[in-house]
């Protein structure tokens, strides 16, 4: 049977291969994943974004090891995936040539934050050192 902690593992490892492929998913299926016109490497503004995404993918595969270790890194991809996918839902909506990424990135990005969420309170994890109350002495 597979554990919540082990499916945890495996989703940490999977999203993080996925960000690393941002890049490549830009140059497939720019609708979803870019938002400018021409190839990906032409605009700065995305450059920046793959480099912060490559980044954050190398963290989840390192955090897969031992998430009880990274739990603030994984909340800080929870929150700041559900924050990033409803500013780009909006401005999908206000630019009405970028609704492809209601059906690319902006889900993508609620899909890793309710699963990472999920599991990592199916997992029931704890900070690993918590803080303990100290008596004085």
């Amino acid at each position: 049977m597979t554990t919540p902690y082990r499916l945890l593992q495996v989703a940490l490892v999977v999203f993080g291969a996925v960000a690393l492929l941002l890049y490549p998913l830009a140059v497939v299926w720019p609708s979803g994943w870019a938002w400018h016109a021409g190839a990906p490497h032409e605009s700065q503004y995305f450059m920046m974004i793959v480099g912060l995404y490559v980044t954050i993918g190398v963290f989840l595969i390192n955090a897969a090891r031992k998430p009880e270790a990274n739990l603030s890194f994984i909340w800080f991809v929870v929150w700041s995936s559900v924050v990033h996918a409803v500013i780009m839902a909006v401005q999908s909506f206000g630019h009405g040539h970028h609704m492809g990424h209601l059906l690319g990135d902006v889900p993508a990005l609620l899909i890793v934050a309710v699963v990472l969420a999920v599991l990592v309170k199916a997992a029931d994890l704890k900070p690993a050192g918590e803080y303990r109350s100290r008596q004085p002495s």
